[in-house]
């Protein structure tokens, strides 16, 4: 029903100790996804729960969204709320998908290595920085419940769009992801519905509903980044990928906070023949 590793809360290393995530991290902490992925809240297990055992898509006023019902209180969750509750400062005509030769040609000069041409990658082909951005991702935004290596094109594709400054739809996306759940049941549910997005959906419910019950030993539990997380995730990094010494300079919109997505879907000014060569 749940799984404390999932939406779970990012450590961005505040202070700057660890140099060697010290870029990343601090883009992380500029980012327009800054809140979703470390805004801390106590999360009520019967409250998300009640709220899955009871939604349903739902339309108002022309617009979908879903439903659910908590102490006989409608919680209502669609794109826009996502989007305000989370402040993603998403574009409301913006899509949840990049081009696949977009994404492709972005993984190739990240350097990553092995099948990029597959439906899904292995966050340890990627340099550390990158790896640790796609970590980020998959622990706190995706919908995984297990297999927190491994990214589909879907959220690879929200990594690329943040690295390009493309446009990208994180609320379409989660909204999507919470959809398709509406109609999982099995064993890992024990018959009923994975509690995705918990933590989310307890920032929406603290929103609409102020007074909600609430109880010490109720409370659902949301593992958390610490620092020593990133020492952990530097060492295993380093036994799986090796890196360039000194790191190649990140670019896009990590390198540059002014960065320009480029037209067309292109992923760099001038594309080399070597690049061209290898997505070909």
């Amino acid at each position: 029903m749940s799984e404390p590793r999932h939406n779970m809360i990012a450590y961005l290393d505040p202070e700057g100790k660890n140099a060697e995530f010290k870029e990343i991290t601090q883009w992380l902490r500029e980012s327009r996804i800054n809140k979703a992925i470390t805004f801390s809240t106590l999360v009520y297990k019967s409250l998300v729960k009640n709220f899955w055992n009871s939604a349903n898509l739902i339309e108002v006023d022309g617009k979908e969204l879903i439903q659910g019902q908590v102490n006989q209180l409608n919680v209502d969750v669609s794109p826009d709320i996502l989007n305000t509750v989370l402040e993603l400062q998403d574009d409301p005509n913006a899509q949840y998908s990049v081009p696949i030769m977009c994404t492709r040609g972005c993984l190739l000069r990240m350097k990553c290595v092995n099948d990029i041409l597959g439906g899904q990658i292995n966050k340890a082909w990627l340099p550390m920085r990158y790896k640790f951005l796609l970590h980020v991702l998959i622990q706190c935004l995706s919908n995984r419940r297990t297999g927190y290596d491994m990214a589909g094109n879907d959220l690879v594709g929200l990594m690329v769009a943040l690295v390009l400054n493309k446009p990208f739809s994180i609320s379409k996306y989660n909204y999507t992801n919470l959809k398709e759940n509406l109609k999982r049941t099995g064993v890992r549910t024990t018959g009923n519905k994975f509690w995705m997005y918990p933590r989310f959906l307890q920032m929406i419910m603290n929103v609409q509903h102020l007074n909600l019950p609430k109880a010490d030993n109720d409370i659902l539990k949301i593992d958390a980044m610490i620092e020593h997380s990133l020492k952990i995730f530097r060492g295993v990094a380093a036994n799986r990928y090796k890196e360039s010494k000194p790191p190649r300079k990140m670019f896009g919109a990590l390198a540059d906070k002014a960065y320009v997505a480029l037209a067309n879907d292109k992923w760099r000014k001038k594309t080399s023949n070597r690049t061209t060569k290898s997505l070909n």
